[in-house]
């Protein structure tokens, strides 16, 4: 199934992110994101895989990650994640079923029983672990959404590919 994927969606929080918001004392929030998850996120867009990221909360930290890595569908701030769905599909002119969702929590459920592709990091909630088709032995923020990226593109004789 993962070589006929052609968007993979990420929730923020718990999938990108170990879940953990950081504050300093002027109440600025930071996140923590693995190098290795943003170089296989590079690797699917390298590949012609369209990549999303849909959170419901706003977040400039995770804005400007994902901007440097050069995603496109940014959607931050969105509580109806499957209106946000919806509307990718629109965009991407895609079936759900060729649409990986990543997600770790309760509000990702939705979305995961619509897609192809449902995935969740190890530490995902026991209702997204369910509802998944595909979970990572990394937890979330450590590795997670690297995981999927190698496994759908190693489906496709892709991974590890270096152009010379």
């Amino acid at each position: 199934m993962s070589e006929d994927i052609k968007l993979v969606i990420f929730d923020l929080d718990g999938v990108l992110t170990d879940g953990g918001i950081h504050l300093n004392d002027e109440g600025c929030e930071t996140r923590v994101f693995s190098v290795r998850d943003g170089y296989g996120i590079r690797q699917l867009l390298r590949f012609g895989i369209e990549v999303a990221v849909i959170s419901a909360r706003a977040s400039p930290a995770a804005a400007l990650r994902l901007n440097e890595l050069g995603v496109r569908h940014i959607y931050l701030a969105c509580p109806d994640k499957k209106q946000v769905y919806n509307h990718l599909l629109n965009v991407c002119s895609l079936s759900a079923e060729r649409v990986a969702y990543m997600g770790d929590d309760i509000p990702d459920l939705e979305i995961m029983r619509l897609v192809g592709l449902p995935c969740a990091p190890a530490d995902a909630c026991a209702e997204i672990k369910e509802a998944a088709a595909w979970i990572s032995s990394a937890k979330g923020g450590r590795g997670a959404a690297r995981e999927l990226c190698e496994k759908i593109l190693k489906r496709r004789s892709l991974w590890g590919f270096v152009e010379s």
